[in-house]
């Protein structure tokens, strides 16, 4: 009987989740969630911008998309023994490694292999960096040279990303990874695609964990069900799937951990487990402690003083990241803490163009500027990023030093960083707005609302003008603004006991 062939797909996922991996495989498909009409957008938006692409390459190419998998096959070995410059649409297979590339470029006497992406082609960058490989992204491309050097028509490792801003991205699989990391994305390719095998053989059974990917996934209602009755550690917030494995020669579940004595753990201040210290494992045991028992209550863990000014906004941003745009900037605007003054103010680019997302960005700037002194509430460092991002755009706007001034003032406040993540515990499985806004009773307007789905409306309002849809946007965001202000108020009422508040 031939092996499970192992495809891109599966090391793509490995990173990410390699439990996705067993589900692909082994799970009932009938127990699959429904795809979400977000990730159907990305689906089609990817493909849309591929043939797009491939179209205004001005330079000669094969393309193998037609015909049966076989054909593919057989005639993308034909076209690179031929020396072709490049093939589009090939299917390569070496021994049990079966791989698609977007591209086949002839490098070197051979061939490398190119994805074409509809998102940059390098994460974190910043300032100083243009950021480093994304790592999913590489794993698929190590497994496609690797197929590559098993057939010898490998043009060396140095495989490519053509991004969202038509440029070509190289990806160096034998160059150190960092200063803090000396091993090669290529040894990580090696040691994940012997994982990949194994649970595709059967010998290595993985355990679903909790965690912000979850949320597209169409096994997140199965995997939480089963996350659910193991009592996983991962139910606890930013403990996640590698401390849960970690941790679990000493506690299995959040049980365990809630009732377990850390003496012997933390005896000298720290602790053997690497990534979790003595007052982090204390704060997970916390956590723990309060997810436990039940009518548990969130509390302050030290003082909090947020800003005494008459006038506060509660500021949320929507950006769609296939068009790398920011379509909208949302306030709601409180006086003297009064409910009965708010206002919702919102900024909308009316067209996916660079000229509106400057325009809205104008009016929301010029909006600021003109109510200083005000106390300014964003939740997580996302608004302060796009606003930078935004202002090496449209400097003529605002310089990137005026919105870090604008950011680092001690009257603008990260409720995640600041004050959620560092001065609070609270007895919920994550620390996202939405979770914590909902413990605290608030409720969103729409059934289903997510960041996701705000770009989805958005794509449709671009193509359908339904005022409706975009009054949908706009109530969404109005609501993400009004969340914030109800955990803002939460918080100031807080004690230092999880009975000395209440919530829930």
């Amino acid at each position: 009987m031939r092996k499970t062939a192992i495809t891109a797909s599966m090391l793509y996922d490995f990173v990410r989740c390699p439990h996705r991996v067993t589900m692909d495989l082994f799970a009932d498909p009938a127990e699959k969630d429904p795809v979400s009409p977000f990730l159907q957008l990305l689906w089609e938006s990817g493909q849309r911008f591929e043939e797009e692409f491939v179209e205004g390459l001005e330079v000669p190419r094969v393309d193998l998309r037609a015909g049966s998998d076989e054909d593919r096959e057989r005639l993308t070995l034909e076209a690179m023994r031929a020396g072709k410059s490049l093939i589009y649409g090939g299917r390569i297979r070496a021994v049990d490694l079966l791989g698609e590339p977007d591209l086949l470029k002839r490098q070197g006497g051979g061939y490398v292999a190119g994805d074409i992406k509809s998102g940059s082609g390098f994460e974190g960058a910043g300032e100083e960096s243009e950021g480093r490989p994304k790592k999913p992204y590489a794993m698929q491309l190590a497994f496609y040279t690797d197929i590559l050097e098993r057939l010898g028509l490998s043009g060396g490792r140095l495989p490519f990303v053509w991004d969202i801003r038509r440029q070509e991205v190289q990806y160096l699989l034998d160059s150190p990874r960092g200063a803090r990391s000396q091993g090669t994305l290529w040894e990580e390719y090696r040691s994940s695609l012997e994982e990949v095998r194994s649970i595709a053989a059967g010998r290595l059974q993985t355990l679903p964990a909790l965690g912000s990917g979850c949320k597209l996934c169409w096994w997140r209602t199965t995997c939480t069900r089963r996350i659910e009755e193991l009592d996983d550690l991962t139910l606890i917030p930013e403990l996640g799937r590698t401390r849960r494995d970690q941790l679990a020669a000493y506690f299995r579940t959040v049980r365990e951990l809630a009732r377990g004595d850390l003496s012997a753990l933390t005896a000298r201040g720290t602790t053997a487990l690497p990534g979790i210290g003595a007052d982090l494992l204390r704060r997970f045991q916390a956590r723990a402690r309060l997810q436990s028992r039940r009518g548990s209550n969130p509390y302050l863990i030290e003082e909090l003083e947020l800003p005494a000014l008459d006038r506060e906004l509660f500021f949320d941003v929507e950006t769609d990241p296939m068009r790398g745009l920011c379509y909208l900037h949302g306030f709601v605007e409180r006086k003297g803490g009064d409910l009965g003054t708010e206002r919702y103010v919102p900024f909308f680019a009316g067209e996916p163009t660079g000229e509106a997302e400057a325009e809205a960005f104008a009016q929301a700037w010029a909006y600021i500027r003109e109510l200083r002194p005000t106390a300014l509430y964003y939740y997580s460092p996302y608004e302060r990023t796009v606003w930078g991002a935004l202002a090496g755009r449209y400097p003529s706007v605002a310089g990137p030093q005026q919105v870090r001034e604008l950011f680092a003032a001690s009257i603008a406040v990260d409720l995640y960083q600041d004050v959620v993540r560092t001065k609070t515990e609270w007895p919920t499985r994550d620390l996202s707005i939405k979770t914590l806004a909902k413990f605290l009773g608030f409720r969103w307007r729409d059934a289903e609302p997510s960041g996701a789905a705000s770009i989805e409306w958005y794509h449709r309002w671009v193509d359908s003008g339904d005022v409706a849809v975009k009054g949908r946007i706009l109530a969404y965001n109005e609501d993400d603004c009004l969340a914030m202000r109800v955990l803002a108020d939460a918080v100031r009422g807080m004690g230092k006991s999880e009975h000395a508040a209440g919530g829930g």
